[in-house]
């Protein structure tokens, strides 16, 4: 767990009322993939977006970096809405990089360590020494001494040295923010350690903030300042780490934390899949697989009918801890 900036300071990136929709096919309704996202990441600080495979969490990574423009919506970076003109794209994406979890899928085979460091230097038409820029971004990441690697191939490397690659392809550019998408999933447990320290150790050095999408709660605790849990399009619980992670709220969030190794008492078993996005359900959209729906905890309440039928509504974007969940919000107050 790792400590979070004290000061009240505007956002670096912010998404407000997000949506990104896809068609669908064959007359099919629209997927709502991200479904009103609303999400501040601020300088120098690590936010673990945190949900299970298929909930959105990918695609809202996407649109913050401007890859998908949203349906509705807008993204602000340093308090300026993001433009999508390729001029706009071309230089936001000198402040804001992207770390994918799969580094043998996302470098060259044929293009040897140096090629593939000095990519982003040639595309944005760098004027200074690109030979030094390259070292320091090497040496950053730490592979050390960094003219060892020069001329090394992607398949010459171990699997984190390839991510550590791939992360300073990112910081080559000196950007403001990365976006890391499950950065340590395709690694072995004793190399995940050493690129999350990494990480955490770029924060302190550079003051780089970062989003990192995971499914892995464990790994959230490790690393992140805030956490926003998604569920099929939306966040519905987020706050600083400890608050969220040490006293969940969310049924769902207490179900995906259920299954940490360290937890405490039975797993949450969620029965079923997550709804498809192009028939998301009325009310709650956890509703139909909530643990505490089928255990009678919610009609104790007297919120099931709230649950069925009333949408919990879109978490704004500021730090505190805020849930989505009729459930959770009843208790709080009555207890």
């Amino acid at each position: 767990m790792t400590t979070a900036p004290t000061a009240v300071q505007a956002p670096l990136l912010s998404a407000r009322g997000l949506h990104v929709t896809f068609p669908g096919r064959h007359g099919a309704a629209p997927a709502r993939a991200v479904d009103g996202v609303e999400l501040d990441i601020r300088a120098g600080e690590i936010v673990a977006l945190v949900g299970e495979s298929g909930c959105g969490k990918t695609t809202l990574a996407r649109s913050l970096l401007g890859l998908v423009p949203p349906t509705a919506g807008h993204v602000s970076f340093g308090g300026k809405p993001l433009e999508y003109s390729s001029r706009a794209l071309k230089a936001y994406r000198s402040h804001v990089q992207l770390v994918l979890q799969d580094p043998s899928g996302s470098l060259n085979p044929r293009h040897t360590v140096y090629d593939a460091v000095a990519e982003g230097l040639r595309i944005h038409g760098y004027a200074g020494d690109e030979r030094a820029a390259v070292a320091g971004a090497l040496s950053r990441a730490g592979l050390r001494p960094p003219e060892r690697f020069f001329l090394s191939y992607p398949h010459e490397l171990s699997g984190g040295q390839r991510q550590r690659v791939v992360i300073a392809g990112a910081l080559v550019l000196e950007p403001e923010l990365i976006v890391a998408d499950e950065p340590v999933a395709s690694l072995d447990a004793s190399v995940r350690g050493e690129i999350l320290a990494l990480l955490l150790r770029l924060r302190a050095e550079l003051g780089l903030s970062a989003l990192v999408v995971t499914h892995d709660l464990g790994l959230a605790w490790n690393i992140a300042d805030r956490v926003a849990v998604m569920y099929l399009g939306r966040i519905v619980e987020t706050g600083d780490v400890e608050q969220v992670l040490s006293a969940p709220r969310h049924p769902y969030t207490q179900a995906l934390l259920s299954v940490l190794p360290e937890a405490p008492g039975n797993p949450v078993v969620l029965t079923g899949e997550p709804p498809d996005p192009s028939r998301i359900p009325s009310g709650c959209r956890f509703h139909a697989r909530c643990q505490v729906l089928a255990s009678g905890e919610a009609e104790r309440a007297g919120v099931v009918d709230a649950c069925r039928g009333e949408d919990p509504g879109i978490l704004t974007g500021g730090g505190e801890a805020q849930v989505a969940c009729h459930w959770a919000r009843v208790t709080r107050i009555t207890t």
